[in-house]
């Protein structure tokens, strides 16, 4: 059974940063890639950062410049720092993860339940 947990949303003032974390369990083969969504009520999910197991990283042009993604291959964790919030940044932020499983070798898609990050004064 896969997993992933979050952890690290919550109300911030606009400037401010935060770090969210995403830890992902299961019988993995291999995680390729993991990364992170945000949904503001009403809107489409949208993309927001990725992270490819061989280092390479993409970035929303929106958060481009103050978010960073890293990710701990060793605990199966992917992180965001956010920098600079804006109230825009107001949103359920998911993670997501592309990884094949020991019992097959075939890739799925799974994701976290979501934390809220609020940005305002």
């Amino acid at each position: 059974q896969v997993q992933l947990v979050e952890s690290g949303g919550g109300l911030v003032q606009p400037g401010g940063s935060l770090r969210l974390s995403c830890t992902a369990s299961g019988n993995f083969l291999e995680i390729y890639i993991m990364g992170w969504y945000r949904q503001i009520p009403g809107r489409q999910r949208e993309f927001v950062a990725t992270a490819y197991s061989g280092g390479n990283v993409e970035y929303a042009d929106s958060v481009k410049d103050r978010f960073t993604i890293s990710r701990n291959n060793a605990k199966n964790t992917v992180y965001l720092q956010m920098n600079s919030l804006e109230p825009e940044d107001t949103a359920v932020y998911y993670c997501y993860i592309d990884a094949a499983l020991r019992h097959d070798g075939n890739i799925y898609n799974y994701w976290g339940q979501g934390t809220q990050v609020t940005v305002s004064s």
